[in-house]
This record gives C-alpha cells, structure tokens and sequence, in this order.
C-alpha cells in the first residue's frame, strides 16, 4: 500500500514554528515527518487515507483523507486538550500524546504555541531557557 503524503504546504508551516526552537531538526517517521529535540519526538505530522495508518485513524476517528498532527502536553493543558473535542483527540499511546486535525480552520498561531509548549516538554532546561518565552 501507498502511504498518502502530507500536504508540502502543511509540512512547510510546521518546518518554519518546529525548526526555529534551540536544536530541533526534522526527519521522516515510519509515517509522516516529525520534529525532534535530542532523542525526542515534540511533533509528528501524518495524512490518514483509507484507514492507514490504523492508530492515527483510530485515535483521530477518522478513515480519511485527514492530516493529523500529535505532540506532548503535560499538566492542565493536556487535561484540557484531551477533552477539547474537535479539532483535538486523545490517542491511546503515552500518556502525554495529544493530537489535532490539521484543515483549512487551523489556527496557525495556536499551533505554534502547542508545538512550543511540546517542545518544551521534551527539551533540556538549558535550551527551554535560549526561548524567549520567559515560562518554565
């Protein structure tokens, strides 16, 4: 089976919020393209299409076509964004994953506080302190 792609539009605005945090780099996944800090994944991007890949279309409720996007949240915030309901889910996997469809109403400027936020879930305190975001 072929896997869909995402949307280069889509992959190029994450590239630009993901890449700009303290020593980030982006690689392909099994699926889809994620965004690491050290040996952590704070951001993952994948276009479900016909059921595949089966958890993404499981934790998202969707068969497709739909892009979807996981990070890590902690505390409050993924409390509540795992209740949100749409856009957001809750996929089974870690405890700290917190998903969103991505489409033609996503909030640009929310997304690259998510993916901050994540990444600062993930990162060392030595990079959290380089942001300019002055919050732990």
């Amino acid at each position: 089976m072929t896997r869909a792609e995402v949307a280069a539009e889509i992959v190029d605005a994450l590239r630009t919020i993901c890449l700009a945090l303290p020593e980030t780099r982006q690689e392909e996944a099994w699926v889809g393209t994620r965004w690491r800090v050290r040996m952590g994944t704070f951001a993952h991007v994948v276009t479900i299409e016909g059921g595949h890949p089966p958890a993404y279309a499981s934790a998202a409720g969707t068969d497709g076509p739909a892009t979807v996007l996981t990070f890590r949240a902690a505390g409050a915030e993924l409390d509540a964004l795992a209740h949100a309901g749409a856009p957001f889910f809750k996929p089974v996997w870690f405890h700290d994953i917190v998903g969103m469809t991505i489409d033609e109403h996503t909030d640009w400027v929310e997304v690259a506080e998510l993916l901050t936020d994540s990444y600062r879930v993930l990162a060392p305190k030595k990079l959290i302190a380089q942001l300019t975001d002055p919050r732990p």
